[in-house]
């Protein structure tokens, strides 16, 4: 899976995004929750943004195409 850069990150987002390993990052998106498919998926079309101090990716789920977010810790 190729990592893409999307417009749509806030400044803060994509800084903390970037600091983060191609791999890790990977990782972190093919490993998001889904409540509408019950288990874990990737997420897709996804932004970023920094709320509470913590990264957060908002986008679809792969399968269903359900609104799915992932929180990354700082």
């Amino acid at each position: 899976m190729e990592i893409i850069q999307f417009p749509d990150f806030t400044h803060d987002a994509r800084k903390r995004w970037n600091s983060i390993p191609t791999e890790q990052q990977r990782r972190l998106l093919s490993n998001v929750w889904c409540g509408t498919c019950r288990s874990e998926t990737t997420i897709t079309g996804y932004s970023g943004k920094i709320a509470r101090g913590q990264l957060i990716l908002e986008g679809r789920c792969s399968h269903c195409g359900g609104e799915v977010a992932r929180v990354i810790e700082s």
